[in-house]
């Protein structure tokens, strides 16, 4: 059966981790979000969130947010090649209900991986 936890092993952790998906990464973006992605030597993908308080102001909606986000990976994470991604959220994403949020990151996820594959 396939399983679709959210261990440590799918999390970008530490700093060093993030580190290196910044220096050259592939890209998919929004007007709201950008996913930046390195392939990574795992067995699985990894995410790492970034909701800047400066963007998102309010801590019921940067967790709303953020709980959208990883709940996506969750389901999603079978389909996507093993890379490490760290999800940058601009303005704009906290005018967006639940379900126009879950389809453009939906829609990124499936971006990302037609980049990555060619």
């Amino acid at each position: 059966m396939t399983s679709y936890t959210f261990g440590r092993e799918l999390r970008l952790l530490t700093p060093a981790q993030f580190k290196p998906v910044f220096t050259n990464p592939i890209k998919a973006s929004s007007a709201e979000i950008t996913l930046l992605a390195i392939p990574n030597s795992e067995q699985n993908p990894r995410i790492g969130l970034t909701v800047a308080k400066r963007f998102v102001k309010n801590a019921s909606d940067r967790n709303r947010i953020k709980r959208i986000i990883r709940t996506s990976f969750r389901l999603n994470q079978h389909d996507i090649p093993n890379l490490d991604i760290v999800v940058l959220v601009r303005n704009g994403v906290v005018d967006m209900d639940n379900a126009q949020l879950h389809r453009l990151i939906e829609k990124l996820w499936r971006k990302l991986s037609r980049r990555y594959n060619g």
